[in-house]
């Protein structure tokens, strides 16, 4: 069976001599035009008490004259952008009133250089000869003909002349040159069901998820990802410059996003990996819902918004679908403290954060593995039979993110 997705490819811009001088025109009209409709936003605020809705500001918008120094809809989608800022700032502003709203896009005084979104009628795709041509806005056009002629390279495995439909291109400033995004539409073909088996996952901070399979309990520890963002938060700290970030900072900011990424890709595709070589065909994710409208304190509301259970879930649930297994977001209310063996929810079962000890059927278990067997029972009831002895769910197997190879192993693999 084959299904649509919508995917992104990255290319790199081998002519970046030619072009790097117009890319830096436009990402610099992208940032005017985003500061020019936060002034007015900050204007219409301090006279109506009310931010103006994206229509109303488009509308003001066009008359002013850095609209045109991009195409009309690049133009757009910044002021999308900065709505879109601003309703994330009145969600989080619900349980945090010290929340800042977003900001002027500069860097001391020099405007940084923003993403530019090419749609429809910004953009002409030759995928057959790896170019793509951008439209200017009017203001910087030297002929009613100019545009940018950008020639690309996307990795081995990515041939854009297959996909569906490219919907947009973004260029995309990664702090040492520009790169092309392509947000395309791709028809998958995908495999049929996995299996009748059923696997259930706890996602948390400290383990990063814990997946209850038919045959075997497995922690993914997050170790490696603390310490990433432990070294790097302090590279980006120890480095920030009197006017704003430094080279260095934003060097340090990239590349923790990198491993970030890299770590929840290689995460997922070893979880779904594992579930098709064990027959599970269903996967049942905890979802922590309305945990972040929760004060849980300061430490621990940051360690929260950081939390990247929604991105795991997305991750897990594409890459499933391609390979036969459902993934289904399950809420995880009362998962931590109830028991996986005899329903028992005394919530003083769970001893302390790793230790989960029931007072009525005496089951001793590691509270996150616990947790993923009561996730996968709300899909198969039940589903280890009577006998289940204390040491499968006390002492589960671990698998340790190796920097070596940049793959999860065994924690035996790793010491090796």
């Amino acid at each position: 069976m084959a299904i649509e997705v919508t995917r992104t490819y990255v290319g790199s811009i081998q002519n970046q001599r030619q072009v790097c001088d117009g890319l830096d025109s436009l990402g610099d009209a992208a940032s005017k035009i985003w500061n020019v409709a936060r002034w007015t936003i900050d204007r219409i605020w301090d006279v109506i008490g009310e931010i103006p809705d994206e229509g109303t500001l488009k509308a003001y918008m066009k008359n002013q004259p850095c609209w045109k120094d991009l195409n009309a809809q690049s133009s757009q989608k910044v002021i999308e952008e900065l709505s879109d800022a601003f309703q994330s700032w009145f969600d989080l502003r619900q349980n945090d009133a010290k929340a800042n709203p977003p900001g002027y896009r500069k860097h001391g005084d020099k405007r940084p250089k923003s993403t530019v979104t090419f749609k429809a009628d910004g953009f002409k795709h030759d995928p057959e000869n790896n170019r793509v041509r951008l439209s200017k806005g009017s203001n910087l056009k030297e002929t009613w003909a100019d545009f940018l002629l950008c020639e690309y390279q996307t990795r081995p495995d990515v041939d854009l002349t297959e996909v569906n439909t490219v919907q947009n291109v973004r260029a995309v400033w990664n702090g040492d040159e520009w790169e092309l995004h392509f947000v395309c539409k791709v028809e998958l073909e995908t495999n049929d069901s996995a299996g009748d088996g059923v696997a259930g996952i706890d996602l948390g901070i400290t383990n990063i998820s814990t997946v209850a399979f038919p045959d075997e309990y497995v922690l993914f520890p997050g170790n490696s990802l603390k310490q990433d963002k432990h070294y790097f938060t302090r590279a980006e700290y120890d480095t920030e410059g009197d006017n704003g970030p430094s080279e260095k900072s934003m060097w340090a900011r990239r590349k923790l996003t990198e491993r970030e990424t890299h770590f929840y890709h290689v995460l997922t595709d070893t979880i779904i990996s594992e579930c098709v070589e064990r027959g599970v065909g269903t996967l049942a994710v905890s979802w922590p819902e309305d945990v972040r409208e929760s004060d849980w304190g300061k430490t621990a509301n940051k360690k929260l918004h950081s939390w990247a259970f929604d991105r795991i879930y997305q991750y897990l649930a594409y890459k499933g679908e391609r390979r036969g297994v459902e993934v289904l977001k399950e809420n995880e209310w009362d998962t931590s403290k109830t028991c996986s063996r005899c329903g028992d929810d005394t919530r003083s079962n769970r001893v302390e954060r790793g230790l989960y000890v029931c007072s009525s059927c005496a089951l001793v278990a590691n509270a996150d593995c616990n947790g993923a067997e009561n996730m996968r029972q709300k899909i198969t009831p039940s589903p280890h039979g009577e006998d289940r002895s204390n040491g499968c769910v006390a002492q589960p197997s671990t698998y340790l993110f190796d920097r070596e190879s940049g793959m999860f192993r065994t924690r035996e693999q790793v010491v090796s």
